[in-house]
Protein backbone atom coordinates (compact mmCIF):
# COMPACT_ATOMS: atom_id res chain seq x y z
CA UNK A 1 0.00 0.00 0.00
CA UNK A 2 1.28 3.47 -0.90
CA UNK A 3 0.70 6.67 1.04
CA UNK A 4 0.87 10.33 0.10
CA UNK A 5 2.43 11.63 3.31
CA UNK A 6 4.23 10.47 6.47
CA UNK A 7 1.16 11.36 8.53
CA UNK A 8 -1.17 9.11 6.51
CA UNK A 9 1.36 6.25 6.72
CA UNK A 10 1.59 6.65 10.50
CA UNK A 11 -2.19 6.82 10.95
CA UNK A 12 -2.58 3.63 8.91
CA UNK A 13 0.05 1.89 11.05
CA UNK A 14 -1.84 2.86 14.22
CA UNK A 15 -5.27 1.91 12.90
CA UNK A 16 -4.50 -1.16 10.81
CA UNK A 17 -1.11 -2.60 11.77
CA UNK A 18 -1.34 -2.64 15.53
CA UNK A 19 1.25 0.07 16.19
CA UNK A 20 1.24 1.38 19.76
CA UNK A 21 0.26 5.03 20.17
CA UNK A 22 3.32 7.02 21.23
CA UNK A 23 3.23 10.76 22.02
CA UNK A 24 6.89 11.19 21.09
CA UNK A 25 6.32 9.57 17.70
CA UNK A 26 3.30 11.80 17.14
CA UNK A 27 5.46 14.91 17.68
CA UNK A 28 8.01 13.53 15.24
CA UNK A 29 5.52 12.69 12.53
CA UNK A 30 3.96 16.16 12.75
CA UNK A 31 7.39 17.73 12.23
CA UNK A 32 8.00 15.44 9.25
CA UNK A 33 4.54 16.26 7.87
CA UNK A 34 5.27 20.01 8.03
CA UNK A 35 8.54 19.51 6.17
CA UNK A 36 6.83 17.22 3.63
CA UNK A 37 4.10 19.80 2.91
CA UNK A 38 6.59 22.67 2.63
CA UNK A 39 8.66 20.73 0.11
CA UNK A 40 5.71 19.88 -2.11
CA UNK A 41 4.29 23.40 -1.90
CA UNK A 42 7.57 24.84 -3.13
CA UNK A 43 8.29 26.90 -0.04
CA UNK A 44 11.78 28.27 0.62
CA UNK A 45 13.73 28.15 2.83
CA UNK A 46 12.63 24.84 4.34
CA UNK A 47 13.47 23.57 7.80
CA UNK A 48 14.67 19.97 7.91
CA UNK A 49 14.07 17.54 10.78
CA UNK A 50 16.52 15.98 13.25
CA UNK A 51 15.00 13.02 15.12
CA UNK A 52 16.97 11.83 18.13
CA UNK A 53 16.32 9.44 20.98
CA UNK A 54 17.14 6.03 22.47
CA UNK A 55 17.32 2.92 20.33
CA UNK A 56 14.15 1.27 19.09
CA UNK A 57 11.82 4.29 19.33
CA UNK A 58 10.81 4.20 15.67
CA UNK A 59 13.02 6.99 14.33
CA UNK A 60 14.20 5.10 11.26
CA UNK A 61 10.69 3.86 10.44
CA UNK A 62 9.30 7.40 10.66
CA UNK A 63 12.05 8.82 8.46
CA UNK A 64 11.50 6.05 5.93
CA UNK A 65 7.79 6.90 5.68
CA UNK A 66 8.77 10.49 5.01
CA UNK A 67 11.27 9.43 2.33
CA UNK A 68 8.97 6.92 0.64
CA UNK A 69 6.16 9.48 0.24
CA UNK A 70 8.35 12.19 -1.32
CA UNK A 71 7.59 13.10 -4.92
CA UNK A 72 10.75 15.13 -5.43
CA UNK A 73 14.39 14.01 -5.92
CA UNK A 74 15.77 12.59 -2.67
CA UNK A 75 18.46 10.24 -1.38
CA UNK A 76 18.23 7.99 1.68
CA UNK A 77 21.47 6.57 3.12
CA UNK A 78 22.96 5.21 6.28
CA UNK A 79 25.24 7.96 7.54
CA UNK A 80 28.47 5.95 7.26
CA UNK A 81 27.60 5.19 3.61
CA UNK A 82 27.24 8.90 2.97
CA UNK A 83 30.57 9.67 4.63
CA UNK A 84 32.24 6.96 2.55
CA UNK A 85 30.96 8.71 -0.57
CA UNK A 86 32.07 12.12 0.77
CA UNK A 87 35.62 10.92 1.39
CA UNK A 88 35.81 9.29 -2.04
CA UNK A 89 34.38 12.29 -3.89
CA UNK A 90 36.54 14.75 -1.94
CA UNK A 91 39.63 12.83 -3.02
CA UNK A 92 38.45 12.94 -6.65
CA UNK A 93 37.98 16.72 -6.34
CA UNK A 94 41.54 17.27 -5.11
CA UNK A 95 42.85 20.44 -6.74
CA UNK A 96 39.42 22.08 -6.86
CA UNK A 97 39.43 25.50 -5.20
CA UNK A 98 36.71 24.55 -2.70
CA UNK A 99 36.05 20.79 -2.95
CA UNK A 100 33.34 20.70 -0.25
CA UNK A 101 31.46 23.52 -1.92
CA UNK A 102 31.76 21.72 -5.26
CA UNK A 103 30.53 18.51 -3.65
CA UNK A 104 27.54 20.30 -2.11
CA UNK A 105 26.65 21.84 -5.47
CA UNK A 106 26.80 18.44 -7.14
CA UNK A 107 24.55 17.04 -4.46
CA UNK A 108 22.03 19.90 -4.69
CA UNK A 109 21.83 19.42 -8.47
CA UNK A 110 20.96 15.75 -7.93
CA UNK A 111 18.62 15.83 -4.93
CA UNK A 112 16.45 18.27 -3.00
CA UNK A 113 16.31 16.16 0.16
CA UNK A 114 18.96 14.09 1.90
CA UNK A 115 17.80 11.53 4.49
CA UNK A 116 20.44 10.18 6.91
CA UNK A 117 19.96 7.23 9.21
CA UNK A 118 22.08 6.98 12.39
CA UNK A 119 24.04 10.21 12.37
CA UNK A 120 26.91 9.47 14.73
CA UNK A 121 30.35 11.09 14.70
CA UNK A 122 33.38 9.57 16.42
CA UNK A 123 36.09 10.05 13.81
CA UNK A 124 38.25 13.18 13.74
CA UNK A 125 38.41 13.08 9.93
CA UNK A 126 34.62 13.04 9.64
CA UNK A 127 34.28 15.76 12.28
CA UNK A 128 36.64 18.10 10.43
CA UNK A 129 34.81 17.62 7.13
CA UNK A 130 31.32 17.97 8.63
CA UNK A 131 32.27 21.20 10.39
CA UNK A 132 32.08 22.88 6.98
CA UNK A 133 30.11 20.43 4.83
CA UNK A 134 26.81 20.83 6.67
CA UNK A 135 27.07 24.61 6.31
CA UNK A 136 27.64 24.54 2.56
CA UNK A 137 24.97 21.88 2.01
CA UNK A 138 22.39 24.11 3.67
CA UNK A 139 23.71 27.12 1.71
CA UNK A 140 23.10 25.17 -1.52
CA UNK A 141 19.49 24.47 -0.51
CA UNK A 142 19.75 20.79 0.44
CA UNK A 143 17.08 19.86 2.99
CA UNK A 144 18.27 17.35 5.58
CA UNK A 145 16.17 14.87 7.55
CA UNK A 146 18.06 12.53 9.83
CA UNK A 147 17.96 10.20 12.83
CA UNK A 148 20.44 9.95 15.67
CA UNK A 149 20.75 8.51 19.15
CA UNK A 150 22.15 11.84 20.38
CA UNK A 151 20.92 15.45 20.42
CA UNK A 152 23.04 17.78 18.29
CA UNK A 153 24.89 19.25 21.28
CA UNK A 154 26.19 15.79 22.24
CA UNK A 155 27.52 14.81 18.81
CA UNK A 156 31.27 14.14 18.92
CA UNK A 157 31.01 15.11 22.59
CA UNK A 158 34.43 13.93 23.79
CA UNK A 159 36.15 14.18 20.43
CA UNK A 160 39.60 15.61 19.86
CA UNK A 161 39.53 19.15 18.43
CA UNK A 162 35.77 19.24 18.99
CA UNK A 163 35.73 22.99 18.44
CA UNK A 164 36.25 22.25 14.73
CA UNK A 165 32.92 20.39 14.73
CA UNK A 166 30.90 23.10 16.49
CA UNK A 167 29.97 24.89 13.21
CA UNK A 168 28.23 21.68 12.10
CA UNK A 169 26.14 21.66 15.30
CA UNK A 170 25.28 25.33 14.81
CA UNK A 171 24.20 24.62 11.21
CA UNK A 172 22.00 21.71 12.30
CA UNK A 173 20.27 23.79 14.96
CA UNK A 174 19.76 26.70 12.55
CA UNK A 175 18.35 24.68 9.66
CA UNK A 176 16.63 21.67 11.26
CA UNK A 177 13.81 21.18 13.75
CA UNK A 178 15.23 19.05 16.57
CA UNK A 179 12.66 16.56 17.89
CA UNK A 180 13.20 14.15 20.78
CA UNK A 181 11.72 10.72 20.02
CA UNK A 182 12.11 9.45 23.55
CA UNK A 183 9.11 7.25 24.31
CA UNK A 184 9.44 4.82 27.16
CA UNK A 185 9.76 1.52 25.29
CA UNK A 186 11.89 -0.15 22.65
CA UNK A 187 9.36 -0.90 19.88
CA UNK A 188 11.73 -3.41 18.29
CA UNK A 189 11.04 -5.76 21.17
CA UNK A 190 7.27 -5.98 20.73
CA UNK A 191 6.08 -9.59 20.83
CA UNK A 192 6.50 -11.56 17.67
CA UNK A 193 7.44 -14.99 16.39
CA UNK A 194 11.00 -15.80 17.43
CA UNK A 195 13.58 -17.37 15.12
CA UNK A 196 16.76 -18.27 16.96
CA UNK A 197 19.78 -16.72 15.34
CA UNK A 198 22.02 -16.50 18.42
CA UNK A 199 23.58 -19.37 20.39
CA UNK A 200 25.98 -19.54 23.33
CA UNK A 201 28.79 -22.10 22.96
CA UNK A 202 26.77 -24.27 20.56
CA UNK A 203 28.88 -24.73 17.41
CA UNK A 204 26.68 -27.63 16.36
CA UNK A 205 23.62 -25.32 16.31
CA UNK A 206 25.15 -22.78 13.92
CA UNK A 207 26.44 -25.65 11.77
CA UNK A 208 22.89 -26.95 11.54
CA UNK A 209 21.62 -23.48 10.62
CA UNK A 210 24.17 -23.27 7.82
CA UNK A 211 23.15 -26.71 6.54
CA UNK A 212 19.50 -25.66 6.44
CA UNK A 213 20.24 -22.33 4.74
CA UNK A 214 22.36 -23.99 2.03
CA UNK A 215 20.41 -27.20 1.47
CA UNK A 216 20.90 -28.36 -2.11
CA UNK A 217 23.53 -25.68 -2.87
CA UNK A 218 27.21 -26.20 -3.73
CA UNK A 219 29.38 -25.41 -0.70
CA UNK A 220 33.08 -24.49 -0.57
CA UNK A 221 35.73 -23.77 2.07
CA UNK A 222 37.84 -21.64 -0.26
CA UNK A 223 38.63 -18.06 0.89
CA UNK A 224 36.05 -15.52 -0.25
CA UNK A 225 37.14 -12.34 -2.05
CA UNK A 226 35.83 -9.08 -0.58
CA UNK A 227 37.03 -6.10 -2.56
CA UNK A 228 40.84 -6.25 -2.56
CA UNK A 229 40.98 -8.67 0.38
CA UNK A 230 39.87 -12.20 1.14
CA UNK A 231 38.18 -13.67 4.19
CA UNK A 232 38.88 -17.16 5.47
CA UNK A 233 35.64 -19.14 5.62
CA UNK A 234 34.43 -22.20 7.44
CA UNK A 235 32.01 -22.87 4.61
CA UNK A 236 30.26 -20.72 2.03
CA UNK A 237 27.75 -21.08 -0.76
CA UNK A 238 26.94 -18.52 -3.42
CA UNK A 239 24.66 -16.56 -1.10
CA UNK A 240 25.54 -17.70 2.45
CA UNK A 241 28.79 -17.06 4.35
CA UNK A 242 29.91 -18.85 7.51
CA UNK A 243 33.17 -17.74 9.08
CA UNK A 244 34.80 -17.01 12.44
CA UNK A 245 34.47 -13.64 14.13
CA UNK A 246 38.25 -13.22 14.12
CA UNK A 247 38.44 -13.77 10.36
CA UNK A 248 35.89 -11.06 9.56
CA UNK A 249 35.98 -8.51 12.40
CA UNK A 250 39.61 -8.68 13.48
CA UNK A 251 40.90 -8.17 9.95
CA UNK A 252 41.29 -4.76 8.20
CA UNK A 253 37.87 -4.76 6.53
CA UNK A 254 35.89 -1.53 6.23
CA UNK A 255 32.23 -0.59 6.05
CA UNK A 256 32.45 -0.59 2.25
CA UNK A 257 33.51 -4.25 2.40
CA UNK A 258 30.45 -5.13 4.49
CA UNK A 259 28.29 -3.27 1.99
CA UNK A 260 29.76 -5.46 -0.77
CA UNK A 261 29.05 -8.59 1.30
CA UNK A 262 25.41 -7.65 1.82
CA UNK A 263 25.05 -6.91 -1.89
CA UNK A 264 25.71 -10.57 -2.66
CA UNK A 265 24.65 -12.54 0.45
CA UNK A 266 21.30 -13.60 1.87
CA UNK A 267 22.68 -14.63 5.27
CA UNK A 268 25.91 -14.31 7.28
CA UNK A 269 26.93 -16.68 10.08
CA UNK A 270 29.69 -15.85 12.60
CA UNK A 271 31.19 -18.42 14.96
CA UNK A 272 33.37 -17.94 18.04
CA UNK A 273 32.23 -14.42 18.84
CA UNK A 274 34.14 -13.53 22.04
CA UNK A 275 33.10 -11.44 25.00
CA UNK A 276 33.90 -7.97 23.68
CA UNK A 277 34.09 -6.24 27.07
CA UNK A 278 37.79 -6.83 27.64
CA UNK A 279 39.46 -4.83 30.36
CA UNK A 280 40.33 -1.33 29.31
CA UNK A 281 43.80 0.00 28.86
CA UNK A 282 44.65 2.73 31.37
CA UNK A 283 43.92 6.25 30.20
CA UNK A 284 47.00 8.24 29.23
CA UNK A 285 47.88 11.91 29.38
CA UNK A 286 49.01 13.39 26.06
CA UNK A 287 51.32 16.34 26.61
CA UNK A 288 53.00 18.93 24.41
CA UNK A 289 55.84 17.56 22.32
CA UNK A 290 59.43 18.72 22.34
CA UNK A 291 61.95 18.73 19.53
CA UNK A 292 65.60 19.78 19.47
CA UNK A 293 64.90 23.48 19.48
CA UNK A 294 61.66 24.34 21.26
CA UNK A 295 58.88 22.88 23.32
CA UNK A 296 55.40 22.93 21.80
CA UNK A 297 52.97 23.82 24.54
CA UNK A 298 49.87 21.94 23.43
CA UNK A 299 48.45 21.46 26.90
CA UNK A 300 47.43 18.20 28.54
CA UNK A 301 44.50 16.08 27.43
CA UNK A 302 43.41 12.62 28.47
CA UNK A 303 43.19 10.01 25.76
CA UNK A 304 40.14 7.68 25.96
CA UNK A 305 40.39 4.34 27.70
CA UNK A 306 40.27 1.88 24.84
CA UNK A 307 39.44 -1.80 25.12
CA UNK A 308 41.79 -4.22 23.43
CA UNK A 309 38.81 -5.27 21.28
CA UNK A 310 37.59 -1.82 20.20
CA UNK A 311 38.85 -1.98 16.60
CA UNK A 312 37.06 -5.26 16.00
CA UNK A 313 33.96 -4.01 17.84
CA UNK A 314 33.75 -1.03 15.48
CA UNK A 315 33.77 -3.46 12.56
CA UNK A 316 31.18 -5.65 14.25
CA UNK A 317 28.91 -2.62 14.79
CA UNK A 318 29.32 -1.67 11.11
CA UNK A 319 28.50 -5.25 10.07
CA UNK A 320 25.35 -5.35 12.20
CA UNK A 321 24.25 -1.96 10.86
CA UNK A 322 24.70 -3.11 7.28
CA UNK A 323 22.89 -6.42 7.83
CA UNK A 324 20.06 -4.62 9.62
CA UNK A 325 19.71 -1.98 6.91
CA UNK A 326 19.68 -4.57 4.10
CA UNK A 327 17.57 -7.15 6.00
CA UNK A 328 20.35 -9.76 5.73
CA UNK A 329 19.92 -12.17 8.70
CA UNK A 330 23.01 -12.43 10.91
CA UNK A 331 23.52 -15.69 12.83
CA UNK A 332 25.92 -15.66 15.79
CA UNK A 333 27.52 -18.37 17.93
CA UNK A 334 29.12 -16.59 20.89
CA UNK A 335 30.93 -17.25 24.14
CA UNK A 336 28.49 -15.21 26.25
CA UNK A 337 24.76 -14.34 26.22
CA UNK A 338 23.76 -11.43 23.99
CA UNK A 339 23.25 -8.98 26.87
CA UNK A 340 26.83 -9.66 28.02
CA UNK A 341 28.55 -9.12 24.69
CA UNK A 342 29.68 -5.57 25.44
CA UNK A 343 28.84 -4.09 28.82
CA UNK A 344 31.66 -1.59 29.35
CA UNK A 345 34.15 0.33 27.30
CA UNK A 346 34.63 3.30 25.02
CA UNK A 347 31.94 2.08 22.59
CA UNK A 348 29.31 1.27 25.20
CA UNK A 349 26.92 3.99 23.97
CA UNK A 350 27.25 3.00 20.30
CA UNK A 351 26.75 -0.67 21.17
CA UNK A 352 23.30 -0.05 22.67
CA UNK A 353 21.88 0.37 19.18
CA UNK A 354 23.74 -2.75 18.04
CA UNK A 355 22.27 -4.80 20.88
CA UNK A 356 18.75 -3.61 20.11
CA UNK A 357 19.19 -4.51 16.45
CA UNK A 358 20.58 -7.95 17.29
CA UNK A 359 17.51 -8.59 19.42
CA UNK A 360 15.18 -7.61 16.60
CA UNK A 361 17.07 -9.98 14.33
CA UNK A 362 15.75 -12.81 16.51
CA UNK A 363 12.24 -12.05 15.26
CA UNK A 364 10.68 -13.71 12.24
CA UNK A 365 9.44 -10.32 11.05
CA UNK A 366 13.02 -9.10 10.58
CA UNK A 367 13.62 -11.13 7.43
CA UNK A 368 10.02 -10.74 6.28
CA UNK A 369 10.03 -6.94 6.09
Amino acid sequence: MTFDSPLSAYQHAINQQGFVTDAAQERAVLALQQCHQALHQGQSPITGVYLWGPVGRGKTWLMDQFYQTLQIPARRQHFHHFMGWVHQRSFQLTGTADPLRALARELSAEVRVLCFDELFVNDIGDALILGRLFQVMFDEGVVMVCTSNQPPQQLYGDGFNRERFLPAIAAIEAHMQVVAVDGGEDHRLHPGVNVQRYWVNQPEAIAQAFAELTEGQPVSSEPLAIGYRTVQVIHASEHVLWCRYADLCEQPFAAMDFMALCDRLRAILLSEVPCLSASQRPGRIARGTEDASAQVEAGDRELPQLSVHDDSVRRFIALVDECYDRKVPLYLEAQVPMDELYTQGYLEFAFRRTLSRLKEMQMQRFADV
